[in-house]
């Protein structure tokens, strides 16, 4: 009996901690901004992440500024800005599951339809 209430216990922490690293923040649309150029080129992760996997995702969209480095900025329904995340360390991975940690889901693709 005792391994069983062990388990159930650490699924129990386990749920709560990952609830409170969680933020219940809603965020309404994102948009990556960046450059599209040299810098960009020097993370090609990254650069794959805007041009091959941002178009996927519902209520994100990329605004090309010269010289930007690459950021993630999050809003609400009334379009402020609530965070703003550098992605210029981050694996084309790291880059999807940022969005996917906020909230953001991928468009249904045409064969799901």
């Amino acid at each position: 009996m005792a391994p069983l209430v062990a388990a159930n216990l650490f699924f129990a922490v386990a749920f709560a901690a990952s609830s409170i690293n969680s933020t219940n923040i809603y965020y309404a649309s994102a948009r990556v901004e960046s450059c599209s150029g040299c810098r960009l080129s020097r993370l090609p992760d990254v650069k794959q992440f805007i041009f091959e996997d941002l178009p996927n995702y519902n209520n994100v969209e990329f605004k090309h500024i010269p010289g930007a480095v690459p950021e993630l900025l999050l809003f609400n329904d009334n379009e402020e800005e609530i965070e703003r995340l550098p992605l210029s360390s981050l694996t084309r991975e790291e880059c999807n599951n940022l969005l996917i940690s906020k909230g953001f889901t991928k468009k249904a693709s045409k064969d799901e339809i």
